[in-house]
């Protein structure tokens, strides 16, 4: 087998699929979820950006395929520590929203604001995370395609995202507004 960063990039992936959905066995029940939450526009989004990332593997159009720069072994390895890291990040901040994350724009039963870990700094850490694994992956697959997935991905993240602080905010009310004041949105805030 070889162990190259493509290895790498897989491995870590699958350790975030794996643990996805292991994890989702323990949340909670959802109490209140915004209406017309397109979750199916979500996953198709998603599955796009995933083909887009690969496209070398899945016979795209050329012009999703080409490379942007010219193939190098140590832009591929920084793709897979970047994707690595984003993974780990994402990881991390699953594991102190605990049992109140869900998939969709909602309120778990007697939910918290969570400010714990990554989450003392950022208001979306697992979407930080999952965007520099994805940026990670589209730097070592060098295609236009994979530039394409890293913009749908943070288009996606940030309209849902904003749909969880307005539901947030409705919630918690004070307690989510010093939150917001303390923390950036994806990157985190010092000061």
């Amino acid at each position: 087998m070889n162990f190259g960063p493509g290895t790498v990039i897989g491995i870590a992936w699958l350790t975030f699929l794996l643990f996805w959905l292991v994890s989702s066995f323990w949340a909670k029940r959802i109490a209140k979820r915004e209406r017309g939450t397109p979750i199916v526009g979500r996953i198709l989004l998603g599955l796009l950006a995933y083909f887009l990332l690969l496209p070398a593997r899945h016979g795209h159009l050329s012009i999703f395929a080409a490379r942007i720069v010219p193939e190098s072994l140590l832009q591929a390895w920084l793709g897979a520590v970047m994707t690595c890291a984003g993974v780990a990040f994402a990881i991390w901040a699953r594991i102190h929203i605990g049992r109140y994350w869900s998939a969709t724009v909602a309120l778990k039963a007697a939910h918290q604001l969570i400010r714990s870990g990554p989450y003392a700094r950022i208001r979306h850490p697992i979407y930080t995370g999952v965007v520099l694994a994805i940026a990670g992956t589209a730097i070592a697959s060098d295609t236009y395609g994979g530039l394409l997935a890293v913009a749908i991905y943070v288009v996606g993240f940030w309209v849902k995202a904003r749909k969880e602080e307005a539901l947030l905010a409705g919630e918690f009310g004070p307690a989510f507004e010093e939150h917001r004041r303390q923390t950036g949105f994806l990157l985190p805030r010092f000061f």
